[in-house]
């Protein structure tokens, strides 16, 4: 088939390249624009750009892929079938009849659960044991379009949105090759519109995109909430904390890995937020067994706990702001000299953690 591919993220590279690899026509990739920096050096390109670059496959960048001269320019090219995916721009109508057959959308969510910016990432946040990937053929509702394919993978217990990302990218390989080889028949743009699994609206939900101060911890939540922000954030905008010492000092440090441990605190003269360590967490577990008995059953090793509402975040590694990534045993051996130290957040504060708890 004569294709336009048109990504920018990392998500689409797999399957770009595999329509490579099966010799189909490959007559423009279609990228968003570099974004300038103001220092000297050269802006980073996206992995689609490279990977385009890298076999030597004509690249374009439109500011606006829905105004009439980029609509125009795709029209003129006479592709038989666009193929988007993690593109970033949502194409209109007049877009998407400039090829032949219209365009396939590949979508790192089961939907309708999950239409947005983040899929992978609310994957994670909304708790789901099970992801996946869908192919849609579009139309100009926001991943609306009717199922080609879809397959299912199961969410590991510790998996991070990074990680399930790139394999949700590789599994998007099979559903992008099957959907391209069942429009390959096809001569009409309505008889593609006449394929697929049309979705059930009311199952929808929104993966709305994330911000960067969507990382910031706040333990007046359920800890099991706290690791899915944690997982579901990394890499980006990754997870942070306001430590705050006795003379009210703060320090901003990064949490990029943590374990929830969910027991009973409550009848602890603990508060949501407190950071344990040293001796006053020696002396704590030494007269609470239960505690300590809860500890090793999660195995955990961490010298440093966080306090939420109904349990204990052990935390494992941490970056100060300035430094480099350390061990919580290496954080403290700087840091326990202060007797206290808490993470300042305020309870029901949080917009994301708020949303996810309606998820």
């Amino acid at each position: 088939m004569r294709l336009i591919l048109m990504g920018t993220g990392p998500f689409a590279v797999p399957s770009f390249q595999a329509l490579l690899h099966k010799g189909h026509e490959i007559l423009h990739v279609v990228t968003r624009p570099t974004v300038p920096v103001t220092s000297k050096k050269e802006p980073p390109q996206s992995p689609i750009r490279q990977w385009a670059t890298l076999n030597s496959l004509p690249i374009a960048a439109p500011a606006s892929i829905n105004n009439s001269e980029t609509i125009h320019w795709l029209t003129s090219i006479q592709a038989d079938l666009m193929v988007v995916c993690d593109y970033g721009q949502i194409l209109s109508r007049d877009a998407l009849v400039a090829t032949k057959l219209g365009g396939i959308n590949l979508h790192g969510s089961l939907l309708p659960r999950h239409r947005g910016a983040a899929p992978v990432q609310w994957s994670i946040l909304s708790g789901d044991s099970v992801a996946g990937v869908s192919i849609i053929h579009m139309t100009p509702a926001l991943d609306g379009g009717p199922v080609l394919h879809s397959l299912s993978t199961e969410i590991g217990p510790l998996e991070t949105a990074a990680e399930l990302e790139v394999r949700l990218s590789q599994i998007g390989v099979e559903s992008t090759l099957k959907s391209v080889a069942l429009l390959e028949s096809k001569q009409t743009l309505q008889e593609c519109e006449a394929l697929g699994e049309r979705q059930d609206k009311s199952l929808a939900t929104k993966a709305p995109r994330l911000a960067k101060e969507d990382g910031e911890l706040n333990l007046h939540y359920p800890v099991r909430w706290i690791d899915r922000l944690i997982r579901g954030l990394q890499t980006w905008p990754g997870t942070f904390a306001h430590f705050q010492f006795p003379d009210n000092k703060t320090i901003r440090v990064l949490v990029p890995q943590a374990a929830p441990i969910e027991c009973d605190i409550s009848s602890l003269p603990l508060s949501p937020g407190d950071l344990l360590y040293g001796d006053p967490l020696k002396n704590l577990l030494e007269t609470n067994s239960s505690l300590k008995t809860r500890l090793e059953q999660y195995s955990a090793t961490s010298s440093l706990l966080a306090v939420a509402i109904d349990g204990l975040l052990s935390i494992s590694v941490v970056q100060p702001a300035g430094k480099r990534l350390m061990s919580a045993d290496e954080f403290l051996r700087g840091y326990s000299r202060y007797p206290s130290m808490k993470i300042a957040s305020a309870p029901g504060s949080h917009r994301l953690l708020n949303q996810m708890s309606c998820s």
